[in-house]
């Protein structure tokens, strides 16, 4: 039998429509078994988690059927309480399948540690800024007899003097001493 005759065959036809048949059923098959297994069109609504502690948070996730994955928290924040969500993601409200992580970004202890900067014998006017681009504040400023009128003499803090490279948390508050101008 040739090729040509074979592919006109009443035969031919018939296993074509069978491997048709087949394939159609087949897909329709799986389309049905993914439908059931990805529960197709069941969602969750994402709870607001802002400012809540993590056993807290623990407990709505696990009653929604989601999970928590903690990224890292370096900025502190102190609207809210310490280790509380400050961000989420995806956010609040949102739609998404169960077991899904969702995202959160806690709110550390305190604010990180910054080295101090080397401001003595630097004039106020340059030191004032130099902290404050660290995150300081400037706390009390006291004058001592020095030459050099509103030069950095002494840095401290909590009344105790400190040197530049020592570690103190961001926002602190630095008290200079300023030479005054006046021979001792």
């Amino acid at each position: 039998m040739s090729i040509i005759k074979f592919l006109t065959s009443k035969t031919f036809f018939k296993q074509i429509a069978i491997a048709i048949v087949a394939i159609v059923v087949l897909c329709f098959l799986v389309l049905q078994w993914l439908k059931s297994t990805t529960n197709h069109g069941e969602f969750v609504k994402v709870p607001d988690l802002k400012g809540k502690t993590l056993e807290v948070v623990k407990i709505e996730l696990d009653d929604n059927d989601l999970r928590m994955e903690i990224q890292d928290s370096a900025n502190f924040n102190p609207k809210y309480p310490k280790y509380s969500v400050i961000e989420q993601h995806p956010l609040a409200g949102s739609q998404v399948k169960e077991d899904r992580k969702i995202y959160l970004i806690l709110n550390p202890s305190g604010y990180r540690k910054v080295a101090v900067p080397n401001i003595v014998r630097r004039t106020y006017r340059q030191a004032k800024p130099t902290l404050e681009a660290l995150g300081f504040e400037v706390g009390k400023i006291t004058y001592s007899d020095d030459i050099g009128k509103d030069e950095v003499l002494a840095v401290k803090f909590n009344g105790k003097s400190i040197k530049s490279g020592d570690l103190l948390p961001l926002t602190s508050k630095i008290d200079l001493v300023l030479g005054n101008g006046k021979r001792k």
